[in-house]
């Protein structure tokens, strides 16, 4: 069923998550939006960290009403970050979003942590439908923390976004240190950094006694000084433009000299 919307001449604005419609973090996003445009919130359920760009196929898509302090917020869904902007997007809105905006998270989405970021991928799924996008984390997982700095920015970002627009497929990753505001040192675009997670499983037993794991790690960070990394690190916001595509365009030239045909 399509979700009728007044009409507006005011920028149609699509908001959402991973961290679950219930979250602080999209609640400061879509008031601070509001400002600017209409906002609609389909966001997930329940909490979806890390799911990355996984798509539900197997099992129904349900959505329900979600209220805060007694008035309609937005729609919930039981499924991950992209599930929700494109089921918004093909069945549940009856117009185009003009934009995307993924957040507030809680916990920054750099370097490797994009790949898995359900975050990103929701802005992701949106630069795919074809909708400017825009992915905004905090630099920390305290939900207590205050969200106002990265709610302004998010605005401001948003509307320069609204006018200049962006290339197709292509959608900007905001990562901003949680420090007051009179500390951030100002804005950096940046290119995605290679710091990356030294993994590992702890073996662990339950009252139970049956065996379990738990993943740990350590963070090793990038020292570019030109990566999201670092920029974070010096408390400037990173804005990262992304774009879906993964061939990696030097190997592929690379691999013309291959000769590949006598593989087969």
């Amino acid at each position: 069923m399509t979700r009728k919307r007044p009409s507006s001449n005011r920028p149609f604005i699509l908001v959402s998550n991973d961290d679950g419609i219930d979250s602080p973090g999209i609640l400061a996003l879509a008031r601070s939006l509001a400002r600017i445009g209409e906002v609609v919130v389909v966001a997930p359920s329940t909490q979806q960290s890390a799911v990355g760009h996984a798509i539900t196929v197997q099992v129904p898509l349900r959505t329900h009403r979600f209220y805060r302090n007694g008035k309609m917020f937005g729609w919930a869904v039981d499924g991950t970050p992209a599930d929700c902007v494109k089921l918004a997007v093909l069945s549940l809105l009856d117009r185009k979003p003009d934009l995307v905006v993924s957040g507030i998270n809680h916990g920054m989405n750099t370097a490797i942590n994009i790949i898995y970021s359900g975050t990103v991928s929701a802005a992701t799924e949106g630069s795919i439908l074809g909708i400017p996008s825009i992915a905004v984390s905090l630099a920390t997982h305290d939900t207590t923390a205050d969200l106002g700095t990265a709610a302004l920015f998010a605005r401001k970002l948003a509307r320069e976004v609204l006018r200049r627009g962006l290339p197709p497929g292509t959608l900007l990753n905001v990562n901003i240190p949680n420090v007051p505001r009179g500390e951030i040192a100002g804005v950096k675009v940046t290119e995605q950094g290679r710091s990356w997670w030294d993994d590992g499983f702890e073996r662990r037993i339950d009252p139970q006694g049956r065996e379990y794991y738990w993943l740990v790690g350590t963070y090793k960070r990038d020292q570019n000084r030109n990566c999201d990394d670092y920029a974070l690190r010096k408390n400037f916001i990173s804005i990262t433009p992304l774009h879906y595509r993964l061939t990696d365009s030097g190997l592929l030239r690379e691999m013309n000299d291959w000769n590949v045909e006598r593989l087969w």
